[in-house]
C-alpha cells in the first residue's frame, strides 16, 4: 500500500512538474518555482510540506523604567529580571518610558542613543560580560547611531549559548528589544524580520502612547511580538480609552512586505502563528484604594484579581477576545513611592510634592494569542529602579519545520525523461524512474 501511494505521489507530481514546464520555460528559477509550489499546494496535497516540530522557549519581559537612563549597576537587576540560570532560547524585552514623556522628546526627533544604551546593557548581561558580584562599570562601547538595529551584535561567534540582537525598534519611550541564542540561529531559518510602531497617544496619533512590533518567521511558523504602552487614569471610563488604543493598534498595525516574493507573510498581528502582547497596559482595579490595600496585605491575589479591569475585558470579550494571560499570583506592580524603598505611594503616607496618588494596580501584563504555546511561568521582579516593577513571563512553544516541497528547486535541472509521466512504459522502467526520482524528492517520500 505504500508503494502504491509513492507511486501515485511520484506520478501526480512528475504530471505536475511537465504541465508546468510546458506553461514555463523549460528550467524555473527559484523564485518561480516556490510561487508555483505556493499556488498549487491547494489543489495537490501531496505537495504540502512534511511537517515536524520542535520547541522553543521564549521569555518575555516588560518594564516601565520611569523616564530613567541605564546605569551600569542595573545590570543587577537585568541578570535577576532575565533569569539567566533558567535561560531561553529567545529574549524579547518590551521597556515603556526609556525617556522622560515630555512636549521635546514626545515631538521632537528621535534620539537612537538611549536604546543603544539599552541595547548595551541588555547584550552584556545576557552574554555575560559583567563580574557579579563585584560588577564592573558599563563599557563606553556602543552601537551604530540608528534606533532601528537589525545587526549582530554582542557575543562570542563560537560560543553558541551566547545571544545576539535581531531586531530592535523604538518610539519615543516605548522600546522592544529581541535576542536569540545563536545557537538557533544555526539551526533554524530565522528570516522575514520586520518591525512596526503605532502612535496613538495625545490626538490619537503621537508617540507618548502606542506600541512598538517585531514580526518574524521561525522555519515555518511565524511570531509576532508587540510592546505597549495604553492610556493611564483610573478614573471610571479609562478603561474606554485603553480599550479603543487597543482597537486602533489592531487596525493600524501593518508589517511592510521586504520583497514581493514574501507577499504571502502576514501582515497584520492577528495574521501571525503565535501573538504576544505585553507592556504597560494600565488597566487597573474597580475597588476603593483602602479596600484593595487590605487585600493587598492579606495577599489575597485571587480575590483582588474579581476587581481587575483587564480580567474583565478579557472574561467578557471587550478586547483581547480570545487571549489569555496566566495567573496573576504576584503583588500589583504599580505605583511604588520615588522616596522609599518597597512601599505603594499614597495610602494616607506623606508624599513628595506634586506625586500621585494611585491605587496600587497590575498595569504591567503579558498575554498571548495562538496555539502551541504553553507558559511556565509568570512572576515580577523586585528591582527598585522605578516605580514599576517589572514582570516577566517564561513560554514553550512548538515551531514548525518543514521539509517543504521547496527543497524541489533543483528539480528544473533533472532530465525531461526523469519528469515526464510514465504511460507507455513497463513495469521496470517504471520502478527505476520511480527509484531515481524518489532519491531527488527524500524529502516528500520520507514523510
Amino acid at each position: 500500500m505504500e508503494l502504491k501511494n509513492q507511486k501515485s505521489r511520484y506520478k501526480r507530481l512528475s504530471n505536475w512538474f511537465t504541465t508546468k514546464q510546458k506553461e514555463n520555460k523549460p528550467s524555473l528559477s527559484l523564485y518561480e518555482i516556490e510561487d508555483i509550489v505556493e499556488d498549487e499546494s491547494d489543489e495537490y496535497g501531496e505537495l504540502d510540506s512534511c511537517i515536524s516540530t520542535n520547541k522553543l522557549r521564549i521569555f518575555v519581559g516588560t518594564w516601565n523604567v520611569a523616564g530613567r537612563s541605564p546605569v551600569g549597576s542595573l545590570a543587577v537587576d537585568l541578570d535577576e529580571w532575565l533569569n539567566l540560570k533558567n535561560s531561553a532560547d529567545i529574549y524579547v524585552l518590551g521597556f515603556q518610558e526609556i525617556v522622560p514623556l515630555k512636549t521635546s522628546t514626545v515631538i521632537g526627533a528621535e534620539d537612537p542613543s538611549v536604546a543603544t544604551n539599552w541595547n548595551n546593557l541588555i547584550g552584556k548581561t545576557l552574554n555575560n560580560k559583567f563580574d557579579f558580584p563585584w560588577l564592573t562599570p558599563m563599557l563606553n562601547s556602543s552601537l551604530p547611531n540608528d534606533q532601528e538595529n537589525y545587526q549582530n551584535i554582542g557575543g562570542n561567534e563560537t560560543n553558541k549559548n551566547k545571544y545576539k540582537m535581531v531586531a530592535s525598534k523604538k518610539m519615543v519611550g516605548v522600546f522592544i528589544s529581541v535576542w536569540l541564542k545563536e545557537q538557533v540561529l544555526e539551526k533554524y531559518c530565522v528570516s522575514n524580520v520586520r518591525v512596526c510602531s503605532v502612535a496613538c497617544g495625545v490626538m490619537g496619533y503621537l508617540g507618548n502612547k502606542g506600541c512598538v512590533g517585531v514580526s518574524m518567521l521561525i522555519e515555518g511558523t511565524s511570531f509576532c511580538f508587540v510592546v505597549a504602552h495604553l492610556a493611564s487614569g483610573e478614573k471610571k471610563g479609562d478603561e474606554g480609552r485603553r480599550n479603543h488604543q487597543v482597537e486602533e493598534i489592531f487596525r493600524r498595525t501593518s508589517f511592510p512586505r521586504t520583497t514581493k516574493h514574501h507577499q504571502h507573510y502576514p501582515l497584520t498581528i492577528l495574521g501571525h502563528d503565535r501573538i504576544f502582547w505585553f507592556g504597560d497596559l494600565n488597566y487597573r482595579l474597580y475597588l476603593k484604594d483602602h479596600l484593595a490595600r487590605h487585600l493587598i496585605r492579606k495577599q489575597d491575589w485571587k480575590a483582588l484579581q474579581e476587581f481587575d479591569q483587564l480580567q474583565k475585558e478579557l472574561a467578557e470579550g471587550g478586547v483581547f477576545e480570545g487571549w489569555k494571560e496566566g495567573n496573576v499570583e504576584f503583588a500589583p506592580t504599580y505605583k511604588y513611592s520615588s522616596s522609599t524603598s518597597n512601599i505603594y505611594c499614597g495610602g494616607g503616607l506623606p508624599t513628595r510634592s506634586g506625586e500621585k496618588q494611585r491605587t496600587p494596580a497590575w498595569c504591567d501584563r503579558i498575554l498571548w494569542y495562538g496555539k502551541g504555546v504553553e507558559q511556565l511561568y509568570y512572576i515580577r521582579s523586585e528591582s527598585k529602579f522605578s516605580d514599576h516593577r517589572p514582570v516577566s513571563a517564561l513560554f514553550s512553544t512548538h515551531i514548525e519545520i518543514k521539509s517543504s516541497s521547496k527543497e524541489l528547486v533543483e528539480m528544473h535541472n533533472i532530465p525531461p525523461t526523469i519528469l515526464q509521466s510514465n504511460h507507455g512504459v513497463n513495469k521496470g522502467e517504471e520502478d527505476e524512474n520511480f527509484t531515481s526520482l524518489s532519491m531527488l524528492m527524500k524529502n516528500v517520500k520520507g514523510c
